[in-house]
This record gives structure tokens, C-alpha cells and sequence, in this order.
């Protein structure tokens, strides 16, 4: 099972020289909820909405870590369905519970956002609903697992 695993660029960073397991969390994916709530959408637009909806809850991830630098990150993986819980229906039609670690070797990409991006970060945190559209509205750059140490930061 594909999930978009929304962290904040700190959870990147190795300790004792060993990237960590990404501790689980409530993570998004392409949900009977979600293919009933985007009737119309294919798969990959599915999968799309899933992904803005972890790039969302990065956001919050970032208001809850003071000292993460303010880029949204979502992490894609893949996992056993075995580890997934899902949702109760008062959250986001994507979201459901990653229940165990992902070690690095089930990561397939991450996205992030570019620096200029920062600001509007920083911004929407503060509550400017300005800045939180552009934030909907931008691109998170893509990045291949093989390429972490190369994120902007």
C-alpha cells in the first residue's frame, strides 16, 4: 500500500550517524472514502488528493515542532496493509493510521517544499489566509530516496 507520510525536515536528519524509523502517525492514501468522495477522479488524481492532504497535515506537524525548519515534507511509502488502521470518519477522507515504524528501505520519494516557500510557512502558521493558498497552491519539489541529502534546507 502506497502512503504519503506527511514530517518536517528535522525527522531527516540522522542520530548516531542511522536515519530513525518514521514513527507512526496518521498518514494518507488512496481510501474507499476518498474514491467515494472524488467519484469522478482516476487513480493518480486519487492518489494526488491524498498527497495534498499529507502536505496539509505537514503544516501542522511544523506548528507543533517550533524548531522544524518551515518546509512541508511528505514522505511516500510503501507498506504492508497490515500496518495501516483505518480512519474513523471524522478526519480527512485519505487519512488512516500508519500503526508500526517505516524503516528507509519502504520509502520511495519525498517532495518538499523549495525555500522561497519558507515565508509563506511562516506566514500561514501566523494564521494569513493568504499565504495558505499559495502554500495549496504550490508544488512541492520531488526528490528519489536516494537523493535526501540533496533537499533544499
Amino acid at each position: 500500500m502506497r502512503i504519503y507520510l506527511p514530517a518536517t525536515i528535522d525527522e531527516l536528519e540522522p542520530v548516531d550517524g542511522h536515519r530513525q524509523l518514521l514513527a507512526p502517525r496518521v498518514v494518507h492514501t488512496v481510501t474507499p472514502a476518498l474514491r467515494r468522495a472524488l467519484p469522478d477522479e482516476d487513480e493518480e488524481s486519487c492518489e494526488f488528493a491524498a498527497h495534498l492532504s499529507a502536505a496539509d497535515d505537514s503544516l501542522l506537524r511544523i506548528a507543533d515542532r517550533p524548531d522544524a525548519p518551515r518546509q512541508r515534507l511528505v514522505i511516500t511509502a510503501v507498506v504492508p496493509e497490515t500496518s495501516i488502521e483505518r480512519g474513523d470518519g471524522d478526519t480527512a477522507p485519505s487519512a488512516v493510521r500508519l500503526t508500526v515504524a517505516v524503516p528507509w528501505d519502504r520509502v520511495v520519494c519525498l517532495h518538499v517544499d523549495e525555500l522561497e516557500a519558507r515565508a509563506d510557512v511562516t506566514a500561514a502558521l501566523r494564521g494569513d489566509e493568504a499565504a495558505a493558498a499559495r502554500l495549496s497552491e504550490a508544488d512541492l519539489l520531488w526528490y528519489d530516496v536516494s537523493e535526501i541529502d540533496e533537499l533544499p534546507r
